[in-house]
């Protein structure tokens, strides 16, 4: 039975993505965070420790990665369910971890509605996958390609950044929402430029705006 509040463990190697977490936890009366994990074998030792009711893992870890990290987890703890949330989507990682056990399948960029119902939604032993997420699934399952999407050169963080720089976002916005440092989102938009064979910002958001992004800005 899962417990009021639902009690939570973190495990990301990034310091920014564990504080973020927190500061989302700490304002919802109904999750208390009980530990954070900064590596894979942290997060085992953790969990064994507080036993919580989900835990928030990211895959890319040092030493024992997230897949590995869940696996040994419910070995030990079947009841517990794990939540990722990590920034790649592609198809080996995303099966490697739901057969791992990892109940629900989320990307870095998600909203902070969205993490909190997912959380809410795997304590309660549901399924739950982002945006993206449960098209790769139905496309390996039934051999399905998935519809071309806009920008098929950008990667889906690119993509990502790219509808919010449509959206009017500036650098530190698009950082914090999507749990990166400045640096590496200026690399991604220099890569957007390249990709996109823009010369600049206002020219990279011009073209998304065209194609449809960033519809739900605010004027």
């Amino acid at each position: 039975m899962i417990s009021t509040p639902i009690r939570v463990v973190v495990a990301d190697d990034h310091p920014i993505v564990r504080e973020g977490l927190r500061a989302v936890l700490s304002a919802l009366a109904d999750f208390e965070l009980v530990g954070t994990a900064a590596s894979g074998t942290e997060a085992v030792s953790v969990v064994a420790a507080v036993q919580p009711d989900v835990v928030v893992m990211d895959l890319h870890m040092p030493d024992v990665d997230g897949v590995q990290a869940t696996r040994h987890i419910l070995a030990a703890q079947p009841d517990v369910a794990v939540l990722v949330l990590t920034m790649y989507d592609d198809d080996e990682m995303i099966l490697a971890a739901l057969k791992a056990g990892a109940r629900g399948y989320l990307l870095k960029g998600a909203s902070h509605n969205d993490i909190a119902r997912a959380l809410r939604a795997v304590a309660g032993g549901e399924a739950v996958f982002g945006r993206g997420i449960a098209d790769h699934i139905l496309a390996r399952l039934t051999g399905h390609m998935t519809p071309t999407r806009l920008f098929p050169q950008l990667s889906t963080r690119e993509l990502e950044i790219l509808e919010l720089l449509a959206q009017g976002s500036g650098n530190q916005d698009i950082a914090r929402c999507l749990y990166l440092s400045p640096k590496t989102v200026r690399n991604h938009i220099a890569n957007i430029l390249a990709k996109l064979q823009v010369p600049d910002r206002a020219q990279a958001i011009a073209t998304a705006r065209e194609a449809g992004l960033g519809s739900d800005r605010t004027r």
